[in-house]
């Protein structure tokens, strides 16, 4: 049974900072694009951060330079380091992996697996 579970989000104060972890069981990560999407209610989800089995990183335009994602293999976990926050990252936040070496697609719906989601607040 796969399993993907995030923790440390929460509320903060426009400009401060929040890191997430998501803790992966029942795969082995080092094979596995990960992801980290967003959403708000009536919004589709989006894709905030991507890194390849390769360590190659993506961001979404408006929070490259504040976050930094990461993976560590060797602990089955995705990190996401996010900074300077503004009001506007404020959503429900998805970790994500899918079975592809080397890339990642940006589409939501060829990830196979993901988290319950974990809810991060920025008031302004």
């Amino acid at each position: 049974q796969v399993r993907l579970v995030e923790s440390g989000g929460g509320s903060v104060q426009s400009g401060g900072s929040l890191s997430l972890s998501c803790a992966v069981s029942g795969i082995t990560v080092s094979g596995y694009c990960l992801a980290w999407f967003r959403q708000v209610p009536g919004k589709e989800r989006e894709a905030v951060a991507t890194i390849t089995t390769l360590g190659i990183t993506a961001y979404k335009v408006s929070v490259q330079d504040r976050f930094t994602v990461s993976r560590d293999n060797a602990k089955n976990t995705l990190h996401l380091q996010m900074a300077s926050l503004k009001p506007e990252d404020t959503a429900m936040y998805y970790c994500a992996a899918v079975n592809a070496r080397g890339w990642c697609p940006g589409d939501p719906d060829q990830f196979a697996y993901w988290g319950q989601g974990i809810l991060v607040t920025v008031a302004s």
